[in-house]
């Protein structure tokens, strides 16, 4: 007779390992498959995220920034250094560590919450059962009450693009040079483009961001995007719009990109090219035909406002389902089951999901788009503060970027708050809590901010909702 849990987790990433904790917090016993195995064949928790995705590559954007400031900032602070040399080397066995330490501590707290780790491929039959294939072939099957499916996503790879053996890399590949490539490509400026891109420009490599659509960042507030763009090209990111990659060639060790703008025909040539032109739901073998869950016309698992699925008592969270492919959102998508399955009526506000971009200056949104805002013909106000005006910015040596605050014309509430600048993903935070209590633009002018802190631009990007900003010059109210 096969083993019988209250709930299985099929993906031990962000979304299933959360998801696995609490429900074995709320009383239920709780197994969770995953088949990522480590060299020495060993099972490892995290997923993408804790592997190859947020956790690696901010590691390599804080040793990459420190890097850039030792070269050419430390000079204003009056720290004279001489013949800065970075290790590469160094750089991936720091990130390799933290890395190590991150998967090695969900293991832990599998023990310590009495969840049951089990090593294999997931896949989910009919009836709520589990088929789990490890490493070996075996095959053992489990029943659960409940089923949560969290098995994440996949970089997208394009035909002009095929990926080859260290030269063109997805973003995975980019976490793991072992020297910085002289010219290196990237295709797509989105996050993960705009990141990696990021760390290896600032240790030297002439970089090139190809990006097919005209506008940059398109689903980021265009006033944060146009200020953003004019960071990244004073850095020296080379980022061309409208470029649509039409092939590759990889010869004597060099990669050739052609692609086509609006003159016609280009080329491209680099040492290294990185595809990040977006991710795709991992569902490949994952269901068998009489499970009974449903696929959308894009491949997402099909799930309605709570993540249920057409099956009752099998659920679907992350980057596996509709809405942004986040860490954080996967692991409060969890959360949210376990409760549910528990009988407790948790719901999630998805309004409320911050995005944040990890390059410097930072770049954090929540809530709408001054854009999105005309679509719809919402009346809407806006108040700014740049960071220019900002004693700690100044003290931090960090100016460049604003904090933009969008309120409802008729009723004040706040709709939206975009930053780029120093600690935006800190900063956003504040933002979040905000729009979640449904604060007014004028809850947060009311709201005592400490000084000297870079918290004070919201604050007076809040008063400049209404006119009353102190340490910026107000528009003139009409």
């Amino acid at each position: 007779m096969a083993e019988k849990y209250d709930v299985i987790v099929i993906g031990g990433g962000p979304g299933g390992y959360v998801a696995a904790i609490r429900c074995a917090q709320l009383g239920l016993n709780t197994a969770c498959v995953e088949k990522w195995t480590s060299d020495s064949g060993k099972q490892v928790l995290g997923g993408t995220c804790l592997n190859v995705g947020c956790i690696p590559s901010k590691a390599l954007l804080e040793s990459s920034h420190k890097y850039e400031e030792a070269c050419h900032d430390f000079d204003i602070h009056g720290i004279e250094v001489k013949d800065v040399s970075m290790s590469v080397s160094k750089m991936m066995e720091r990130k390799n560590t933290i890395v190590k330490n991150l998967t090695t501590g969900i293991g832990s707290l599998f023990k310590a919450n009495k969840v049951t780790s089990i090593h294999g491929t997931g896949k989910l039959l009919g009836g709520k059962q589990v088929e789990v294939t490890s490493a070996k072939g075996d095959v053992t099957v489990y029943e659960a009450e409940n089923v949560i499916i969290a098995t994440g996503s996949t970089p997208i790879e394009i035909p002009p693009a095929p990926l080859t053996e260290g030269h063109i890399v997805d973003s995975t590949g980019a976490l793991d040079f072992d020297e910085v490539p002289k010219r290196l490509g990237v295709i797509g400026a989105g996050v993960i483009g705009l990141e990696l891109g990021s760390v290896w420009a600032r240790l030297g490599s002439e970089v090139v961001v190809l990006e097919a659509q005209d506008a940059f960042l398109p689903a980021v507030d265009q006033q944060i995007a146009k200020e953003s763009l004019k960071q990244f090209k004073k850095q020296g990111l080379d980022i061309r719009l409208k470029a649509r990659v039409t092939g590759t060639e990889v010869k004597r060790g060099l990669v050739t990109v052609t692609y086509e703008d609006t003159k016609g025909e280009q080329e491209l040539k680099c040492d290294k090219l990185i595809v990040c032109v977006g991710r795709a739901p991992y569902t490949e073998g994952l269901l068998s035909p009489d499970s009974g869950v449903n696929l959308d016309e894009r491949g997402f698992i099909f799930v309605d406002d709570n993540c249920q699925t057409v099956v009752p008592g099998v659920y679907a969270i992350g980057d596996v389902v509709r809405g942004p492919m986040l860490a954080h959102k996967a692991s409060e998508e969890g959360i949210m089951v376990a409760e549910r399955i528990q009988g407790h009526k948790a719901a999630m506000n998805y309004d409320c999901i911050p995005g944040v971009i990890y390059t410097h200056p930072e770049i954090a949104w929540v809530g709408k788009t001054e854009e999105q805002l005309k679509a719809e013909g919402e009346a809407y106000k806006v108040g700014t503060f740049p960071f220019v005006a900002s004693g700690r910015a100044m003290a931090a040596n960090s100016t460049a970027g604003l904090v933009k605050v969008i309120a409802s014309e008729k009723t004040d509430r706040v709709l939206g708050i975009h930053i780029v600048g120093p600690q935006a993903s800190e900063m956003i935070a504040q933002a979040v809590i905000a729009m979640e209590f449904g604060s007014s633009a004028e809850d947060l002018a009311l709201t005592v901010f400490a000084h000297p802190t870079l918290s004070e631009a919201l604050h007076e990007a809040a008063l400049a909702v209404d006119g009353n900003a102190i340490h910026v010059a107000n528009r003139r109210k009409k």
